[in-house]
């Protein structure tokens, strides 16, 4: 097993939570890890509800099913048994040791109401994302911890050259797909998972017609990553009702597959651009969505930018999972189109801008948005940063700097 990152955050909340969840999505996992604590450092038995015999017992009397298990239980794929969380609450309700539920999820419980209402203030949510760059090379990334502290960054030069760049967006971070040696395995693996997981949890979620066509609504969505979401557009090009297309929408949110980057704004009352930037969880996917199987071809394509702010968005996603900081990311874009493609926000108000660009040189213009957002943040800007492929770390101004992308996982 692949060590992940959340372990410590995970155990952390056993030790004072009575309700503890895991989850992301299919595949990317959540059953191995926590099999993995059970048996280790959290004791408890595992029941999973893709067993058919254990989901029917839990469906037919949840309360009765709860009431027949003895010490700590971890409840795998949750969601298929939406009638147990009631039952979880008035269990947890009189006693609420910590620990006593460990449970994982394929679905985004908090985009559940009836759901996501019945543990609230019982339940510590962790999100589980696809493998990291420094879960897959045995580091922890310290980046999003760095980027809040004080002074300039600073790292040793960077040998990451474009052509593994490529590779690693190519394969993206799902431990299955990612080892497999060669892109026609791969993309038979995405397919297959893309197949599955319409079948499996989005007929879990809700009863939906015409689930042929969310694959196609997939490919669209892959082809317009690190853009802003745009329904009318999207609709016109399916030919498909703007009511269904955001119904698709948010079971692909739920599902984990697709994540939204809302703008931000030190001040409401200010005319930005309020669409939310779109972004597949994994690149591995997208890549294999698009036809994107070679690493020269796609140094070459128009794709690169989107698919390396995509691998960079993601990145910076799972970091924040198990950051002491825990800051919230957002785009920003004005309506005069200066815009930075992530903006990091910390519980204490302090900012950090981030620029990714898909090549080796980068020049003032790089940082025209990030001086726009130093403005609208004032004194709570810390740092902007451009993330790009050369080696160097290059100041290029007070609290601007262009550093090597590998930083993100190398630092």
């Amino acid at each position: 097993m692949v060590p992940r990152h959340i372990s410590l955050p995970l155990l952390d909340a056993l030790a004072d939570s009575p309700v503890v969840l895991l989850h992301g999505a299919w595949q990317t996992g959540k059953s191995t890890l926590v099999q993995h604590i059970t048996s280790t450092d959290h004791q408890a038995r595992y029941l999973t509800f893709d067993d058919t015999t254990i989901l029917a017992a839990a469906t037919a009397d949840p309360a009765g099913f709860l009431a027949g298990l003895e010490g700590p239980v971890a409840l795998d794929e949750v969601q298929r048994v939406p009638e147990l969380f009631v039952a979880i609450k008035a269990d947890v309700d009189r006693d609420r040791r910590p620990g006593r539920y460990l449970l994982t999820g394929s679905a985004n419980v908090l985009m559940v109401p009836k759901l996501s209402e019945s543990l609230a203030g019982r339940m510590e949510i962790l999100p589980l994302w696809p493998l990291s760059q420094g879960e897959i090379e045995g580091r922890r990334e310290p980046f999003v911890e760095a980027v809040f502290g004080s002074g300039p960054l600073r790292m040793k030069k960077a040998t990451e050259e474009g052509r593994d760049l490529a590779e690693r967006v190519l394969r993206g971070g799902y431990p299955e797909a990612y080892g497999r040696a060669t892109w026609s395995r791969r993309r038979a693996w995405f397919n297959s998972y893309v197949t599955t997981i319409l079948q499996r949890d989005v007929r879990d979620l809700a009863n939906i017609e015409g689930l042929n066509a969310m694959p196609r609504l997939l490919a669209l969505l892959a082809s317009r990553i690190g853009s802003l979401l745009n329904h009318a557009d999207v609709s016109r090009s399916l030919s498909m009702p703007q009511t269904t297309l955001k119904r698709y929408m948010a079971l692909l949110e739920a599902t984990f597959l697709v994540q939204l980057l809302q703008p931000w704004s030190s001040n409401l009352g200010k005319r930005l651009v309020k669409s939310p930037k779109l972004y597949l969880n994994d690149t591995g996917l997208a890549a294999s969505l698009l036809g994107q199987g070679s690493a020269a071809a796609l140094r070459g394509s128009q794709l690169v930018g989107p698919l390396v702010e995509n691998f960079v968005v993601m990145e910076l996603c799972k970091q924040i999972t198990w950051s002491e900081t825990q800051p919230a990311i957002y785009h920003f874009r004005t309506l005069t189109g200066q815009e930075v493609d992530v903006v990091l926000e910390a519980p204490s108000g302090q900012v950090v801008g981030i620029e990714i660009k898909a090549s080796k040189s980068v020049d003032s213009d790089a940082f025209k948005g990030l001086r726009v957002l130093a403005e609208q943040a004032g004194e709570r800007f810390l740092r902007g940063l451009v993330l790009y492929e050369g080696r160097e770390v290059v100041p290029f101004g007070k609290n601007l700097q262009a550093l090597p992308l590998s930083a993100v996982w190398r630092l």
